[in-house]
């Protein structure tokens, strides 16, 4: 592909533009469609696979070429040809057709060519739809009626300069001369003896195929086609002929018409009623004394020796599911949808079907259309879109799965809404703030909080986009107000693109990296030791020697969980950038007896779409994973599984959205309090559906019996790759409020925050907010470094604070600190424990909220610590206290000691070992 290729293939094309995108793509026309407009030249950045010095577009983007050549005049509606004159564009549909006749023109479709033919078979109207299909008729049948002429908008197959309908759409034409000839009868004859003419016809009561008999004459299209199921024309069609298609179809109906049209149902619709027998009065094609119907006209046949006809269908205004509410009919001209998710139920749309999904997944608005449609999305969709009201009559087609109520029509909704609130999304007073903290050195992949209240991060090392990386940083935040001083340079040995990171229970609360890219680096064990103090630098760095200390299997983009025994679950992932699935479990400290991993079925299964698999915790002992849309439990001991738990719900329009990267999705632990007896909840949001984001979170208990998942819609959607539509609002998530009001949307940033961002929980009760990485144009690496102040930091209260002496603690153990409260009292105080987590791809490994039991002596108060490693897996905990909503700082203390001594672990010279 080169500019020059491009620009020759469109110009003998005979167009006036000629496009290039995504290095190798070339698009031509003759005008600029769909809202493209111009972009910053910088954004077209691919070089042309053809010539590296040319530029060929980018992503969504495209280097423009115009000739100095007139575009040739666009397709025009003709006002008349001869005797014939244009009424304009009127409504029709494949079921029920506005002209009955259909004709194929010599020479293709045109005007010309249509209106010769009807005048030639003898019939006063001519439409042209689809622009190749012809269709004649002395009436207007079926409801047709005017539409908009921007609807007939397709250019005649046989002459691109005139307009010959569109779908579902005629361009008509009324011939005002004198007619030479009349139309004919319809094929087989107008009521006697079939293709040989003559004799008398009657239906078939002998002679069938058991249990198939002849049930009577009904009526077709009075108020639109009573079977639902047509058989293509067959001139040769016979009574038995017809039985045997429906028949072998599984169908309990056969119906003939015309002599030479076959339908099959189980039921008949519209109003279908019986006629006088004499009106089935054609021949069929292939038999000339079987009676195959007549115009209008079915002879039916039953095998279950009755027929179920239903009457003309209408919109269900009673019995709808939970608040829905019947609103009309509206229009959709074109393709511009009224509603942004669209369900197709083949065979089962009801209303009910529509809107139960609609409501289960936060839409207050919904509808149906063509019968088998069903659509959501929000009221205030219906009045940014072009859908107008318009006659009820218009909705007339019945729904797929319900033949007595209507699902709207071609390019018309059956409209409903939710009377109330479906959501309750808060905006409270006090929304907090966003404030730039201090400008960055990298863009960072990984964020850690330690014990020495600094932030670590990793980046990209050897992928960099900056020359001058070292692969890891240390910001001190005492020392924001100096760039120079605030940022300490650390090293690691190899790529840590697309790692998972932990904070180890040992002494020294190590920071354990594990996974990467490429080669040794998706087998990297890296570990650094926090060390030095606010204001005063540290000395250690990271540690990593491939050779002494590695991964048993390659990964990129796995998990990690310190488990109740304090060894290291390691899970997932693939060999190298985007390589084979690596669907396994191991072990960190490998354990004795040499390498030992197991091979995951499930993660096989699922790959690509599992990386960055959820691991929790569950105060059984047992282990929650969640892997893209499925979940399970692990039995403690032998990791196999022990409850596989039901599929996550995904989008509105599909089950098989999924949670895990590269959906992109973030999971949690929700809260635990004491006693601990109450079942734990997982909460995980967001995700894709293969590129359309989720707007959504989903729930669940699972240890409880039957655990099932409840859908909650939130106030924003996450995004992977090129997204570009990002969400600026900080968001929180109450799980004391009722489900479907626990949203409330807080303050703005300006940073986009991507792909590769991350949020860490400060000792102060801030939020750090930082990097983006995305791949989208307009987009850039974000090195900018943020804080959130949440509103329980920014109503004017004081911080509360305390002291605490013994920072290590058992199980069960009671524990003295010492509070001092600015606001309230010890009665309305609370104590929470924050577990040590690392923060990348949106999600916090590690992470753990408990709230634990606490009793008060003055300002003297003694907390309990969790009773064991279930609830409380060992780890390093942020202790802080809360007076009223307001936090202190937070303190760290070390829960369940080190039992898998990871402290004595690697015992190798050359890696400092802080002890258990």
């Amino acid at each position: 592909m080169t500019v020059e290729s491009c620009v020759s293939f469109c110009n003998g094309g005979g167009y006036i533009y000629a496009g290039l995108e995504y290095a190798q793509e070339c698009y031509c026309g003759n005008t600029i469609g769909n809202g493209g407009a111009p972009a910053t030249a910088s954004d077209c950045d691919m070089a042309c696979t053809g010539n590296a010095a040319e530029t060929c577009g980018a992503g969504y983007r495209l280097s423009m070429y115009k000739s100095s050549a007139t575009p040739p005049a666009g397709p025009i509606t003709v006002p008349s040809v001869g005797d014939w004159i244009s009424l304009g564009c009127y409504s029709d549909s494949v079921n029920a057709r506005t002209l009955t006749v259909e004709v194929t023109p010599t020479g293709g479709v045109s005007i010309e060519s249509c209106t010769a033919a009807c005048q030639a078979a003898g019939y006063p109207l001519s439409g042209a739809e689809y622009a190749d299909e012809c269709y004649c008729g002395n009436s207007f049948s079926n409801g047709g009626a005017p539409a908009a002429l921007t609807d007939c908008d397709m250019a005649c197959a046989g002459n691109g300069e005139e307009f010959c309908g569109g779908p579902d759409r005629l361009n008509v034409y009324n011939f005002t001369g004198t007619l030479t000839t009349t139309p004919p009868p319809p094929p087989g004859g107008g009521g006697g003896g079939g293709g040989t003419g003559g004799g008398t016809v009657s239906p078939v009561t002998t002679g069938l195929p058991a249990p198939w008999t002849y049930a009577a004459c009904y009526v077709d299209n009075a108020n639109g086609r009573v079977f639902t199921t047509e058989i293509p024309d067959n001139t040769a069609v016979t009574v038995e002929s017809c039985i045997s298609t429906c028949s072998s179809q599984g169908f309990t109906l056969a119906g003939l018409e015309y002599s030479v049209q076959c339908f099959c149902g189980d039921s008949l619709v519209a109003g279908a009623v019986t006629s006088a027998e004499t009106d089935c009065n054609m021949a069929c094609g292939g038999a000339a004394t079987e009676a195959c119907g007549g115009p209008n006209r079915l002879s039916v046949y039953t095998s279950t020796g009755s027929v179920t006809a239903y009457p003309v269908p209408i919109a269900q205004t009673t019995g709808l599911p939970g608040a829905w509410e019947y609103q009309g009919c509206l229009e959709e001209p074109g393709a511009d949808r009224v509603f942004p998710y669209q369900i197709i139920y083949t065979t089962d749309n009801t209303p009910s079907t529509c809107l139960s999904q609609c409501s289960l997944f936060g839409y207050p608005a919904g509808g149906m259309e063509y019968g088998d449609e069903c659509w959501c999305g929000d009221v205030s969709d219906t009045t940014a879109s072009p859908g107008f009201a318009t006659n009820p009559g218009d909705c007339s087609m019945p729904c797929s799965g319900d033949p007595i109520h209507l699902c709207g029509g071609p390019q018309r909704l059956q409209y409903y809404k939710w009377n109330g609130n479906l959501n309750v999304w808060n905006t409270p007073a006090n929304t907090g703030q966003y404030e730039f903290l201090i400008g960055g050195v990298v863009v960072p992949l990984v964020v850690t909080l330690g014990i020495n209240n600094k932030v670590a991060m990793v980046e990209k090392y050897g992928t960099s986009e900056f020359d001058n990386s070292t692969g890891a940083y240390e910001l001190d935040l005492s020392l924001v107000g100096d760039f120079n001083l605030a940022w300490r340079t650390m090293h690691v040995k190899s790529d840590v693109f697309c790692s998972a990171s932990l904070v180890l229970p040992d002494k020294g609360a190590r920071q354990l990296n594990i996974g990467g890219w490429s080669l040794d680096s998706t087998q990297g064990v890296r570990l650094y030791t926090p060390d030095g103090s606010p204001g005063v630098n540290g000395t250690n760095d990271w540690e990593e020697n491939y050779n002494e200390l590695h991964l048993q299997r390659q990964r990129w983009y796995p998990s990690g969980l310190v488990l109740s025994n304090g060894s290291v679950l390691v899970v997932g992932g693939e060999v190298g950038s985007n390589g084979a699935p690596e669907p396994s479990l191991e072990i960190l400290p490998t354990p004795v007896g040499g390498p030992t991993w197991k091979f995951l079925d499930y993660l096989n299964r699922t790959d690509p779409n599992n990386l960055y698999p959820y691991l929790i915790m569950l105060p059984s002992g047992r282990v929650f994973i969640g892997y893209y849309n499925e979940a399970r439990i692990l039995d403690p001991n032998t990791l196999d599984t022990d409850v596989v738990l039901p599929n996550m719900p995904g989008s509105v329009t599909s089950d098989i959205a999924g949670r895990t990267y590269p959906m992109e999705g973030s999971a949690v632990i929700l809260p635990q309090y004491p006693p601990y007896t109450d079942p734990v909840t997982i909460l995980i949001c967001g995700g894709s559906n293969f590129g359309i984001a989720l707007d959504n979170c989903v729930n669940i208990q699972p240890e409880v019996a039957n655990p099932t998942w409840t859908i909650e819609r939130m106030a924003g959607v996450a995004g992977f790759g090129l997204g570009s539509d990002p969400n600026y609002n900080a968001i929180l998530y109450d799980p004391t409020k009722p489900v479907s009001q626990r949203f409330s949307i807080l303050a703005d940033t300006i940073v986009a925050r991507m792909y590769h961002s991350e949020a860490t929980l400060l000792y102060d009760g801030r939020v750090l907010v930082s990097g983006s990485d995305p791949q989208t144009p307009g987009l850039p690496e974000e090195m900018r470094i943020e804080v959130y102040i949440p509103p329980y930091l920014s109503s004017g209260l004081t911080q509360p604070s305390f002291t605490v002496i013994e920072t290590d603690w058992a199980y069960g153990g009671s524990y003295q600190i010492t509070v001092t409260l600015h606001q309230g009292g010890t009665n309305t105080m609370k104590v929470s424990l924050i577990a040590a987590t690392s923060s990348t791809h949106g999600n916090a490994m590690g992470i753990r909220t408990i709230f634990p039991e606490f009793s008060c002596n003055g300002n003297t108060c003694t907390v309990v610590a969790p009773p064991n490693s279930f609830v409380s897996p060992p780890s390093w905990y942020q202790l802080f206290i809360l007076d009223g909503p307001t936090p202190s700082h937070s303190n760290w203390v070390r829960i369940g000691g080190d039992p898998g001594r990871l402290g004595d672990w690697p015992n190798f010279p050359d890696f400092t070992l802080p002890g258990v």
